[in-house]
């Protein structure tokens, strides 16, 4: 770290054997496991492998969104006050993570360790979904929509101060949270950092329709249980590297209920309207869509439990690589058309 020696940030890192880690090679990935779309991560742990906290974390906005020298220095001050309670005997130990070292992922050894190329964060967390998708256990909802926006459960954090909420709206002000509160754990497990939060959000089941967190209130803990709205899990993928997310090249939007009553479609359809087309559909030969095209259906299904809109029914429900049928509304008329999509090929 470059923090001069007598700031804050230089006196508290004084304190720890800082290491930095550039390349996975030889990493233990299962032990230092994260979101690997981040563009920085710190962990601070002790020589038994016990991880006090994890820093980091972004949102689809910017990779910085959630990093901030003030939350960081309290984080660092938190970190030796937690070690100060290990060595007492007073934090209990947690179980360690099953270690997972890059030569395991076949593709992954394929793709650099024979090509004498380095293994970068995101190559893991892409080459592990690549294997999934060969043996039939990727999960689009559960692989692809990683680290959930806590923005859509309406909590808005204090950025500097680390968990701290500056405003609650949404379900978060529906399940009593206040401006003022800290969040201290989700479901029973305890948070210090964004980093910790998002880890561990990330972690609730997606078919999960309740979230428990415990807030600091007045020096008090209280116990808040959201209602995870409709889609919770969705976020923006652009920003990701992700070989198993079908390209389509083109964005769209759901349809109001009474303009899908207009036309004449299913209430509960995904009937959508695009709204944008990317120039790489003509060059790809993806589809012929237009803005302001509506589709209505994919391979003649019209509805979906999850999905709201055609994009994330593709996203969702067909491979990369998948050649579809498309009924689409142009101009008030109904006309079939193909679309395929692709697998991204940029390699950092």
């Amino acid at each position: 770290m470059l923090s001069p020696k007598d700031s804050p940030l230089g006196k508290l890192l004084d304190q720890y054997v800082c290491v930095r880690i550039t390349r996975l090679d030889a990493i233990d990935v299962g032990l230092f496991e994260h979101d690997r779309n981040n563009a920085i991560y710190f962990y601070a742990l002790n020589a038994d492998e016990q991880i006090y906290w994890r820093y980091g974390g972004r949102d689809s906005a910017s990779a910085e969104t959630y990093l901030h020298t003030d939350s960081l220095v309290q984080a660092l001050q938190k970190g030796l006050d937690l070690h100060r309670r290990y060595l007492a005997g007073d934090l209990p130990k947690t179980a360690r993570a099953k270690p997972i070292f890059p030569r395991e992922i076949p593709l992954l050894v394929k793709r650099t360790f024979d090509n004498n190329q380095c293994v970068e964060c995101h190559l893991v967390q892409d080459y592990q979904n690549m294997h999934k998708e060969l043996d039939g256990t990727l999960d689009p909802v559960r692989d692809l929509y990683k680290s959930p926006d806590i923005k859509t459960l309406g909590i808005y954090l204090d950025i500097p101060q680390g968990l701290l909420v500056r405003e609650a709206k949404g379900a978060a002000i529906a399940a009593g949270m206040q401006a003022g509160d800290r969040i201290a754990a989700v479901n029973g497990t305890p948070v210090y950092t964004f980093g910790d939060l998002q880890y561990q959000y990330d972690k609730v089941d997606r078919k999960a329709d309740r979230l428990e967190l415990t807030v600091e209130r007045a020096g008090k803990p209280a116990k808040l249980t959201i209602d995870l709205p409709t889609r919770w899990w969705w976020t923006d993928l652009r920003f990701r590297q992700s070989s198993v997310d079908p390209r389509l090249y083109f964005e769209d939007k759901p349809l109001a209920p009474e303009d899908k009553q207009l036309l004449g479609l299913k209430a509960s359809g995904f009937a959508s309207e695009v709204k944008y087309v990317s120039d790489f559909a003509k060059v790809m030969q993806a589809h012929e869509l237009k803005v302001g095209d509506v589709i209505v259906s994919v391979d003649g299904v019209e509805s979906d439990p999850l999905a709201h809109t055609a994009e994330l029914y593709l996203k969702l429900r067909k491979p990369v690589g998948s050649e579809v049928t498309l009924l689409v509304l142009r101009g008030g008329e109904k006309m079939k058309m193909p679309l395929k999509s692709s697998r991204m090929s940029f390699r950092k």
